[in-house]
């Protein structure tokens, strides 16, 4: 399995990974498909296992804030979005942090890391102790992180445009401590590093980490500080999910499986900033404490692509030109809005060694658009990579064949469109959607 890592049809941004035993669970919100806003009024939980990242178990809802068909609602006093949860596990017990859209977060708790949680209460605190107005956004907590420490203490993480961290109660998780409360833990400023929201803790070695949306959007950031009430020093940028692909938010979390650390985030479909999708890359955290960025690939947990395998076209990590990931129903869904100049790329593909010296054919399954132009197959390098096939299309839907030469070893490869008709025709038109791309695959 590719980016994104889990089936499709499903959405789970904001994801927060946790290793719990012998399974990998991400917990995040839940859009629904082709929505027009964020997020749903329940959350749903994923696990796959450590011996195999790629065969991910859907274990359904796990807490909800409104009712439906199957369910109560979980929670009393609120029936808007639930946006960015976080689970952590404490004395055998996982508890579950949930952000109420703008309104009094609440804690679940469970035997089972995959729910479903039962309501323990709404946040608290002492309200005999003053407390600021702008207190965790009035008390919002939005986008809780947590972070157990090896004491046993619970701290808490959050904010939109500020940041925020807190302690709760050893007696009781879900009353929070105001005499520890601390603001600002990553400062305010002009800068584009400034914290926006999406705050992800984590302690690795003796260093905490706090990975979080910076003012500008598209990334995820990383601070790191000697204690976990900071103070947090600016680290760098990890990934950027609006680089050759259309951006928006992010929020995400590291997770270390085995001896690989990976950063699980984001990315759009349907030219929205909705309908998120989870993704996953490899990274490295070198002896300095330094992560290095990395790009947004197709791989997912894969070392390298089959290209001998029907690749749907909406694995692709690059898309540029104005397309987009189109989903009209679970069993249809594309890359369309191409238009001249548009790229579609995936990275990477192991073509494997030369065995034969025979030729591969490429087959390439289009959905027509009335439109007639050009596709130019690269290798590696979307301008002037190695080209290996030129195929024209034409209006309608086609399966397409093109005879390529025999490719060995890693590569990227990219689809670069262009329109076989002057930029402005007799009806002016200048911005032609030419195609939609279904479909691929290379066969020796």
């Amino acid at each position: 399995m590719a980016n994104p890592i889990l089936p499709c049809w499903e959405h789970i941004p904001d994801g927060e990974p946790r290793l719990f035993g012998d399974r990998v669970y991400l917990y995040g919100s839940h859009d629904k498909p082709r929505s027009g806003s964020f997020c749903d009024t329940r959350l749903k939980v994923w696990s796959a296992p450590v011996s195999d990242l790629n065969r991910w178990t859907c274990h359904g809802d796990s807490f909800h804030v409104a009712a439906d068909d199957d369910h109560p609602s979980s929670v009393p006093w609120e029936a808007r979005e639930l946006y960015a949860p976080d689970v952590v596990e404490k004395d055998g017990k996982y508890y579950l942090f949930a952000y109420l859209f703008y309104s009094r977060g609440a804690i679940g708790v469970s035997d089972k890391p995959e729910g479903p949680f039962r309501l323990l209460g709404p946040y608290h605190w002492d309200e005999s102790i003053p407390v600021p107005p702008d207190f965790c956004n009035n008390g919002v907590f939005v986008d809780p992180g947590v972070l157990v420490d090896d004491d046993g203490s619970v701290w808490i993480y959050c904010g939109f445009e500020w940041s925020y961290v807190i302690r709760t109660d050893p007696e009781d998780i879900t009353k929070v401590l105001p005499e520890t409360y601390r603001t600002d833990i990553i400062p305010r400023g002009t800068d584009p590093a400034d914290f926006y929201e999406a705050c992800s803790p984590r302690k690795i070695g003796d260093t905490y980490y706090l990975i979080y949306s910076p003012r500008r959007g598209s990334r995820l950031d990383y601070c790191t500080a000697p204690s976990p009430a900071g103070p947090f020093t600016y680290r760098g940028t990890i990934i950027d999910n609006a680089v050759d692909f259309p951006g928006g938010n992010d929020h995400g979390g590291l997770c270390r499986i085995g001896d690989q650390w990976y950063i699980f985030y984001h990315r759009m479909t349907n030219g929205t900033c909705y309908s998120r999708q989870a993704c996953v890359e490899k990274i490295n955290i070198l002896p300095d404490g330094s992560i290095p960025q990395v790009e947004m690939t197709s791989l997912g947990f894969e070392e390298s692509l089959d290209p001998y395998v029907i690749r749907p076209a909406y694995n692709a990590c690059v898309m540029t030109g104005g397309a987009i990931i189109r989903e009209y129903d679970p069993m249809d869904i594309v890359v369309s809005d191409i238009r001249s100049g548009s790229v579609i790329g995936f990275k990477y593909f192991d073509f494997g060694a030369d065995y034969s010296g025979t030729s591969l054919n490429l087959c390439v399954k289009l959905r027509g658009n009335g439109e007639s132009g050009l596709i130019h197959v690269r290798l590696d390098d979307r301008a002037g990579g190695d080209e290996i096939a030129v195929i024209p299309f034409g209006g309608s839907d086609a399966v397409l064949t093109a005879r390529v030469r025999n490719i060995t070893g890693r590569h990227a490869v990219y689809f670069v469109f262009e329109d076989d008709r002057p930029q402005t025709d007799w009806a002016g038109m200048t911005d032609r959607r030419l195609v939609s791309f279904e479909s691929f695959v290379f066969m020796k």
